[in-house]
């Protein structure tokens, strides 16, 4: 199965270049003021671990009963990392990251081209209004890639209406995570605002609806989709409470990220929820209202860390992802799967909860 996956995913990067390219000579057309916006389209859907895809394409599989063949199914899956771009260069305008997969976002890849050719007016504002525009296009061309798969008519609209519930979710959840940054909540109602956020914007976007959307293309049974949902919302909670920790403990030179870069941007997850409720000393009080300041010092950052593991939040969360993971588990084990499918969706699932970067 490890060699099915990596040529899954090898499909889908040629699945997505193909389609940008092809994007990029219709944005010519237009204009060719418009070359920077088709190459930075191209290179950012070059970059990701096609984590979406994959999980679309094992649920597809897992299920069983696919009438079309591995290219269409590849090809429409593959729309998946056109809203992954759109939601990650909108991402990184909300959260004012400067880099993305180890290179300046896209906001700030463009205001440093409006420096570098000396354009009027202010650079970052020209920056933002760009990304804007290509977290937009890429939204717009997820649709295109979508229809232009191959699917059926009925199975499009199958497919269809779970890839809208998903980009609905997403959004929610991503408005949610903003709300409780401005808004937070304490003790148990900040955890429960963060699992929330993990719920929407992690598990039912990575992994759950990417299986409803496999399993809707293979035409599966209720039982088949419960049993996937079931399986993709523990994943992809465990999926996010990984991606908290690696976001205060990751190492920049694998996640492409700055040092405890979550905690620069003040985000409200479940480990720093759980800090909340253990670490009650005036001192740990003052350094959590740190958390989230434009001015936090790589010292506060390492007091953060420490305290946070010291204070038993981290193997909190490390239980929380264990204990996902095995229900997640469990929801499969029973189902009516095919053999091929249970074991490319649990080797993706140990693969996504127990990564580094």
């Amino acid at each position: 199965m490890t060699t099915q996956l990596s040529e899954v995913r090898s499909l889908v990067d040629v699945a997505v270049e193909d389609f940008l390219s092809t994007a990029a000579s219709k944005l010519d057309l237009i204009a060719s003021d418009l070359a920077p916006v088709a190459a930075e389209l191209i290179a950012f859907g070059r970059g990701g671990k096609r984590i979406r895809p994959m999980f679309a394409y094992c649920g597809w599989l897992a299920a069983g009963r696919s009438a079309d063949d591995a290219s269409t199914v590849i090809r429409a899956v593959s729309a998946l990392e056109l809203v992954q771009i759109s939601a990650l260069v909108h991402d990184d305008i909300i959260d004012e990251s400067d880099s993305r997969r180890g290179r300046p976002s896209v906001h700030r890849q463009f205001a440093r081209l409006h420096n570098e050719r000396r354009w009027r007016g202010d650079a970052d504002k020209f920056g933002t209004a760009s990304a804007i525009l290509i977290g937009d296009l890429a939204l717009i061309l997820a649709d295109a890639m979508l229809a232009d798969a191959g699917l059926s008519p009925d199975t499009h609209s199958r497919v269809r209406r779970a890839f809208d519930q998903m980009r609905l979710e997403v959004m929610a959840g991503q408005y949610l995570d903003v709300l409780e940054q401005a808004d937070p909540g304490s003790g148990e109602s900040a955890l429960q605002s963060a699992l929330r956020v993990a719920r929407l914007k992690s598990a039912s976007y990575t992994v759950a609806r990417p299986l409803d959307i496999g399993a809707s293309i293979a035409q599966a049974d209720d039982d088949v989709h419960g049993a996937l949902r079931e399986f993709g919302l523990h994943v992809g909670v465990a999926f996010q409470l990984r991606d908290d920790i690696l976001g205060v403990f990751g190492d920049p030179a694998t996640t492409g990220k700055p040092a405890g870069d979550d905690l620069r941007e003040g985000k409200r997850t479940a480990l720093i929820a759980i800090a909340q409720k253990r670490l009650t000393a005036p001192s740990d009080r003052a350094l959590l209202e740190r958390i989230g300041a434009a001015d936090l010092r790589p010292d506060e950052i390492e007091s953060l860390r420490t305290r946070l593991t010291e204070c038993g939040a981290v193997a909190e969360v490390e239980t929380m992802i264990e204990t996902d993971v095995r229900v997640a588990h469990d929801a499969i084990e029973l189902a009516s799967l095919t053999d091929d499918g249970r074991a490319g969706l649990t080797q993706l699932a140990d693969a996504a909860t127990a990564r580094t970067h």
